[in-house]
């Protein structure tokens, strides 16, 4: 398969990839180590809602920031794929205790466009990005410690999902499931199903030997949970999108499966938290924080 990514991969570099995983959302946090420093980048971390009692905890989090400390690591990056749907960004409260830049991709600005209106959020909310410390463009390099990182737009779930690269590792966010598991849904505000059979083809023409780490896990036919393959195990084995399966087939598979299924049980909360950059909305009059809850707007 010929590589339309308009860069190298690193083979050669092979990151310590460190997976926490939130039985709650059925998600993946990582910690990625540069294997020629102490440097390291946190990828999709979580913060604990009890969405009944409108309660937010740091359990989950709280375990990555203790991995990092015991390990004497010094966070240089703290990057979301995407604006995620199904859980709160943990994200600020790891710079406040850490450091750390915050990256997310630059669509972020179209996902604040859509979902500031349908939150009414008014002037105060900044629909420009500037919440995060940097936004990634397709094609983007960065660095942890000695490694170099590349970004791929890969539009389709949202408007703003990137897969990042570090070495021989790829962090894929909802783009891509486990092989049993498919790929994600396209029927988001802004998703668009052709769009992500188009990105997810970038996605499977790096190396066959790529180390893929999913955003996601809900451990079909009652497997064990799992989070890494490879573009090879994808390529050969993923139900939805394997080879020799056409654009026409997997826009007819995926629109026909969208239709039936729900909407995310953190999706409100989710959204208006981090399109903030996992920040809570500002404070009412009366020094209480509240999350919205629209009515039909989904």
């Amino acid at each position: 398969m010929q590589s339309n990514i308009g860069f190298d991969v690193e083979l050669a570099c092979k990151p310590e990839v460190a997976a926490f995983f939130d039985e709650d959302t059925n998600t993946f946090s990582y910690v990625v180590r540069d294997p020629g420093s102490n440097a390291c980048a946190v990828v999709d971390s979580v913060l604990d809602i009890d969405y009944a009692a409108g309660r937010i905890t740091t359990d989950s989090v709280d375990k990555i920031i203790d991995y990092i400390r015991q390990n004497n690591l010094e966070l240089e990056w703290i990057i979301e794929t995407h604006v995620h749907a199904d859980h709160l960004s943990a994200a600020p409260y790891i710079q406040d205790a850490l450091g750390g830049k915050l990256g997310i991709g630059d669509r972020i600005v179209t996902v604040q466009e859509t979902f500031g209106d349908i939150f009414n959020a008014g002037t105060e909310f900044a629909r420009d990005g500037s919440q995060f410390d940097h936004l990634f463009a397709d094609g983007d390099e960065y660095t942890v410690g000695t490694m170099r990182c590349h970004v791929l737009h890969t539009p389709g779930h949202t408007p703003a999902c990137m897969v990042h690269v570090m070495g021989d590792a790829a962090f894929v966010g909802d783009t891509l499931f486990m092989p049993d598991g498919g790929t994600a849904r396209a029927d988001f505000p802004g998703g668009d199903a052709r769009t992500l059979f188009r990105s997810i083809a970038r996605v499977l023409s790096l190396p066959g030997e790529v180390r893929l780490f999913m955003c996601h896990d809900y451990m079909p036919g009652g497997r064990e949970v799992e989070y890494e393959t490879t573009v090879a195990a994808e390529r050969e084995n993923n139900i939805h999108v394997h080879e020799g399966i056409t654009e026409d087939e997997f826009v007819q598979m995926r629109e026909s499966r969208d239709v039936t299924l729900g909407m995310p049980r953190l999706i409100l909360p989710s959204l208006q938290v981090n399109m903030r950059a996992g920040h809570l909305p500002p404070e009412d009059s009366n020094g209480m924080v509240y999350l919205k809850l629209p009515i039909n707007a989904l």
